[in-house]
């Protein structure tokens, strides 16, 4: 009975819209058989039986209500409607892949709305964004830092980056890069200090730390696991200084104020130029937090998948282990 009133409301909608998605499997057949201008060979192309090709162009043939083709002892031959058909669904097709071309081709355009840590922003994010828009020059990028954890949805923004070694619910993930880190302070401080290859110094020493490393509440934590990690003891450092940014710790260490705790991804540069300089470069260790950038579960943005492809392809270009 199913089946019956299925049938009778495929005849209506025929009926009415003279081709519908029931026919398409039809069509296709129809297609082949009248470019290719025999039934045998559209049986092999579409890989199926003669007979099953003849089936769906005679069942076309009663649903339109006209003859496609004439039929001859070893050939068949397109009607003057089955031209006309025939015509219009290749320009159709052309029309068709044309389109996708076009799609496949077209440069991503619009905004894309990043929000970040802030030192993964300024010393890592930001001096790369120029080979980023070179790439896609039609996405306006907006970026915004923060130490809170975004709510994506409904706030306008399209990914986050975080350094974290908790990933938030409810969010796909995607992971960029590790992180190493070692004590960085500038050339003359070291110097006065007596740092070079000499940790048990630290305890004459500032300790500089970002207090929301990774969460509102990582106070000295950074400092506490490299030391662990390294088997130093800091029990006898008395003075420090907090920030909430890594980045700020850095420029603290760079004008004298003590010894910063370096992310190699975002001191790399400053050790390169000298600016900076790790008293006990063997002693880098591996944090247990990662980058990673967050985005709503089953993201359908080509612009934030442009910029995760981006990120993880710069990422990949990896600075040597302090």
């Amino acid at each position: 009975m199913y089946k019956q009133d299925h049938q009778v409301a495929i005849s209506r909608i025929a009926g009415n819209k003279l081709l519908n998605g029931y026919q398409l499997a039809r069509l296709h057949t129809f297609e082949a058989a009248a470019r290719l201008g025999s039934f045998a060979l559209a049986a092999d192309e579409l890989a199926l039986s003669p007979s099953a090709v003849s089936h769906r162009i005679s069942a076309l043939e009663e649903d339109l209500g006209f003859k496609l083709f004439q039929r001859f002892h070893r050939k068949v031959a397109l009607t003057a409607e089955g031209q006309r058909v025939f015509w219009v669904l290749t320009s159709s097709l052309e029309f068709i892949n044309q389109e996708i071309l076009e799609i496949r081709h077209q440069e991503l355009s619009g905004t894309l709305t990043v929000y970040s840590r802030p030192s993964i922003a300024q010393c890592w994010l930001v001096p790369r964004l120029a080979d980023f828009s070179h790439l896609h020059p039609q996405i306006e990028l907006n970026i915004m830092t923060g130490n809170e954890n975004i709510n994506l949805h409904g706030y306008g923004i399209d990914l986050t980056l975080y350094f974290d070694d908790k990933t938030p619910a409810r969010l796909a993930i995607h992971p960029l890069m590790d992180e190493y880190m070692v004590p960085v302070c500038s050339p003359e401080y070291a110097e006065r200090h007596g740092l070079l290859g000499n940790p048990a110094n630290l305890a004459h020493c500032r300790l500089l730390h970002d207090r929301q490393a990774w969460g509102h509440d990582s106070d000295g934590d950074e400092w506490s696991s490299w030391a662990e990690q390294s088997g130093v003891s800091l029990a006898a450092c008395r003075a420090s200084m907090g920030f909430d940014r890594s980045d700020l710790a850095i420029i603290a260490a760079m004008n004298h104020a003590g010894i910063a705790m370096g992310r190699q991804n975002l001191v790399s540069q400053r050790l390169a130029r000298r600016e900076l300089v790790a008293p006990f470069p063997d002693m880098a260790v591996r944090c247990a937090q990662r980058y990673y950038i967050a985005t709503l579960p089953n993201c359908q943005n080509p612009k934030a998948q442009a910029f995760i492809d981006w990120a993880r392809q710069q990422a990949r270009e990896r600075v040597p282990v302090l």
